[in-house]
């Protein structure tokens, strides 16, 4: 069935542990990064909750509240409700890593004001790429079980590409959101030069965590193509 590859070893499986271990290391790098510039106190001593909302005031955005959240680094800007909400580690901090991050937030908040092109479209796509997120691959396992039902794991391709294209669109967004927030630190005098420099080392480690995730998607991709992707020109 399928070549061999469920009844002797997936020599595609290399492709899976580089995914992972890409994910691995970047998760690694973007906590040891946090970690070492958290103990960094900012000069202004300002906390991320202020620094947040001294950037949205400076770019004439007075309708995105300034909200705590529980867990570590589960900051988010919400566009819908327009609320920009920082967690344990960064709305009370006064690092620079914690005012990266928030400053970071900010960034897709200015976006989102300023109608950033693929912001827009990673927002469209997000009720799709959810649909896909759930029904991808048990359609790929029901059509690996029941061969008459082969179409079912190209839909379930299809639908996993989606997931593939939001982490790509994805990618431009944070940069930018990135560079807007070391921007903007620099420009409203919250972080002097050298703290710029600190800052943007938790903003490229975070960066990578983003790319990581994406190249491991591509690669899962790839996969399930050198699977299935010519299994109907088989049959």
């Amino acid at each position: 069935m399928f070549g061999g590859y469920f009844y002797y070893f997936d020599p595609t499986y290399i492709l899976i542990l580089i995914g992972v271990v890409l994910s691995l290391f970047a998760s690694a790098k973007m906590k040891s990064t946090f970690a070492k510039y958290s103990k960094v106190r900012s000069y202004t001593g300002m906390t991320g909750a202020q620094a947040a909302e001294r950037l949205l005031q400076a770019e004439g955005i007075y309708d995105v509240r300034v909200e705590h959240i529980s867990g570590n680094l589960t900051d988010h800007y919400d566009p819908k409700g327009k609320v920009l909400r920082l967690s344990d580690t960064v709305y009370q901090s006064t690092s620079v890593a914690a005012l990266g991050v928030a400053a970071h937030e900010c960034g897709h908040a200015i976006q989102h004001k300023e109608g950033y092109a693929p912001l827009k479209i990673r927002g469209s796509m997000v009720p799709a790429v959810n649909i896909g997120a759930q029904i991808s691959w048990p359609l790929i396992f029901v059509g690996i079980i029941f061969s008459s039902l082969d179409f079912l794991i190209q839909f379930g391709i299809i639908l996993f590409s989606l997931t593939v294209l939001f982490q790509l669109v994805t990618l431009p967004v944070e940069f930018n959101a990135s560079r807007r927030a070391l921007a903007a630190l620099e420009r409203n005098h919250i972080l002097q030069e050298v703290e710029i420099k600190s800052t943007r080392k938790v903003l490229t480690a975070a960066a990578l965590t983003y790319v990581a995730a994406a190249a491991a998607s591509i690669l899962q991709l790839l996969r399930l193509l050198i699977l299935f992707g010519g299994r109907r020109d088989d049959d």
